[in-house]
């Protein structure tokens, strides 16, 4: 069955935030440090600030699937040429289904109608999953870019970019 990708609603937020929370997590897995994954998914993916993120249009769309939000994608304008994949994730049990694929293709839509030429995401380095789907779709390796988290320690991230 072909899940429906739609606008997220209020209604949305707990799959939301669970999907994210879990998402994220798996990604930095083993590579940031407990204490820091717990401050991170409590200021960006609780119930209450996702659903004010909703509010504010920080989540572009999700599938969902049997009545079910099975992934998510947000993204935006990052300047007059270019947007930015800001969240994406899918529920790992509907991992490899082309619902990834699906969101993707709705916000590079939106992208496009908008009159940008180009893509912007960041990657989490050692995301086994995100690099390769990424790259899979045309986006390139351009560089790294470092961040202290609050807990003191380096998150190192992989930019990437594709023209649209």
């Amino acid at each position: 069955m072909k899940p429906d990708i739609r606008r997220p609603e209020p209604k949305d937020a707990p799959a939301i935030a669970r999907i994210c929370r879990n998402g994220w997590k798996r990604t930095v897995e083993g590579l940031l440090s407990q204490s820091h994954q717990h401050e991170t998914v409590q200021f960006w993916y609780g119930e209450k600030k996702v659903m004010q993120d909703i509010g504010k249009g920080r989540y572009s769309y999700v599938a969902e699937l049997d009545g079910a939000v099975v992934g998510v994608i947000g993204g935006g304008r990052a300047s007059v040429r270019s947007g930015e994949i800001y969240v994406f994730y899918v529920d790992e049990a509907h991992r490899y289904k082309g619902i990834g694929r699906m969101l993707l293709d709705r916000l590079t839509e939106d992208h496009r109608n908008k009159g940008l030429v180009e893509q912007w995401v960041s990657v989490q380095e050692g995301n086994r999953h995100g690099q390769p789907f990424y790259e899979a779709r045309g986006f390139e390796y351009i560089g790294k870019k470092s961040q202290r988290t609050g807990t003191g320690e380096v998150q190192m991230s992989l930019r990437f970019r594709r023209h649209i």
